[in-house]
């Protein structure tokens, strides 16, 4: 069966894994299921895997990962030699995987993200969509401060111009042609869910519900979440740089009307220091001082770790089987 000129896709599900030791096992059992029933059903096509991908975890995630996939070729293990993080776990399997497949769909090991959207992800991809988003429907399972904090992200994120789709986390389909295009950036400050959507290919929006965690608890720490918002901005946004500048200049025109006054006061022999007047003033200016060193240290700082050109990631071992053979690589 084809639909708009495209062949039923091999398809390979992309899961970073850091300290999952509680969750892999059942989380490779419910997606080795779906991805037996789709191919059952002439969705997706034989060779289709699902690959692990272990980000330096301190647990026995890895040792789990081996013997998973020991036990049957459906699954494939890339292991990285330390923890690169959320990001870069997931562009290791995503260009792992596209020598291999004809798509690939990013999904966490926690199960939160319903892995029956797979059906719709792939209707979307046969219609011609080379991106499909996944986009949670609401965010009842999150407590008030991160579901408040994340609504006020993402109205940010679009005030400052970036395209990051709301809701979305990294659940994702790409076409091999998306990610022919994707290994063509070489940024370290990776924000895959603001980058993407610059790239301007064909996409689609697949809404779903978000379960409760199977097992475990989450990896993504406030500071995590807070360093992931960081870079989101100063990846993809120079607006901070351009507000210092338009504070910079209200700043001024406000010191000048300061001096005016307090020459008016001093001709008009009213030259007794207001304390209030200059306390305020010292403190504005200070804090204004600091906060433009801080934003334009951080996009330094960014500009430092890019010239250094250091590799994203370090791939330590790969298994994967393929036509009945095992490939080891390390």
């Amino acid at each position: 069966m084809e639909s708009e000129g495209r062949k039923i896709p091999v398809l390979y599900l992309v899961v970073p894994c850091y300290n999952e030791e509680e969750v892999v096992e059942k989380s490779a059992r419910v997606m080795g299921d779906k991805l037996r029933r789709l191919i059952g059903e002439g969705k997706i096509r034989q060779g289709s895997k699902i690959m692990f991908v272990n980000d330096g975890s301190r647990d026995n995630t890895l040792r789990l990962l081996h013997q998973i996939a020991s036990e049957d070729t459906l699954y494939s293990v890339v292991s990285l030699a330390g923890n690169y993080g959320h990001q870069s776990a997931i562009l290791a399997g995503m260009m792992t995987a596209k020598d291999h497949a004809d798509a690939v769909v990013t999904i966490d090991a926690d199960l939160q993200q319903d892995i029956e959207a797979l059906d719709k992800f792939l209707a979307c991809y046969m219609a011609g969509s080379e991106v499909v988003y996944g986009v949670r429907n609401d965010r009842h399972s999150d407590g008030t401060f991160k579901k408040g904090s994340a609504t006020i992200y993402y109205k940010l994120m679009h005030l400052l111009g970036s395209k990051v789709i709301a809701n979305h986390a990294d659940y994702r389909l790409m076409s091999k042609k998306a990610l022919e295009a994707l290994s063509e950036y070489r940024e370290t400050n990776l924000f895959l869910r603001g980058l993407i959507p610059t790239m301007g290919f064909a996409s689609d929006v697949v809404y779903f519900d978000v379960k409760k965690r199977e097992a475990g608890r989450s990896k993504y720490t406030l500071g995590k979440m807070m360093t992931l918002a960081m870079d989101g901005i100063t990846s993809m946004s120079v607006t901070p740089l351009r507000m210092i500048a338009v504070i910079g200049f209200i700043v001024c025109i406000f010191s000048f009307v300061m001096c005016i006054i307090s020459l008016v006061d001093w001709m008009l022999g009213n030259n007794v220091p207001g304390y209030t007047t200059s306390l305020i003033v010292s403190l504005i200016m200070g804090g204004i001082t600091l906060l433009s060193l801080g934003i334009i240290g951080e996009y330094i700082g960014k500009i430092y770790m890019e010239t250094k050109k250091r590799p994203r990631y370090i791939i330590d071992t790969i298994v994967l089987k393929k036509n009945g053979e095992q490939s080891d690589n390390d």
